[in-house]
C-alpha cells in the first residue's frame, strides 16, 4: 500500500514538473538587455525612468481624486456586486 502511494506521488511529481517546464520559454535578447550591469532595471524601450518625489506622487493622487479616476477605479475594479 505504501509503495503504491509513493509511486503515485512520484508519478504526479514527474508529470507536473514536466508541465511547468514546458511552459517556460528561453529569455529573449530584449529581456536580457533590460538589466544594466549596475543591477538597475531599465524599461524595454531603453529609456530610464526618473524616480518621483513624494510631493509628485501626492500631486498625482490629488489630481486623480479631483478628476474622478479613483472613483472610476473603485467602481469598476473593486466592485463586488
Amino acid at each position: 500500500m505504501k509503495i503504491s502511494m509513493i509511486t503515485l506521488a512520484f508519478a504526479g511529481l514527474l508529470t507536473t514538473g514536466s508541465a511547468f517546464a514546458a511552459q517556460t520559454a528561453p529569455p529573449t535578447q530584449a529581456a536580457q538587455t533590460t538589466v544594466q550591469s549596475a543591477g538597475q532595471w531599465v524599461p524595454p524601450y531603453g529609456q530610464a525612468v526618473a524616480p518621483k518625489t513624494r510631493a509628485q506622487v501626492y500631486q498625482e493622487l490629488v489630481h486623480a481624486e479631483q478628476d474622478g479616476q479613483l472613483d472610476y477605479l473603485n467602481s469598476t475594479l473593486y466592485s463586488h456586486g
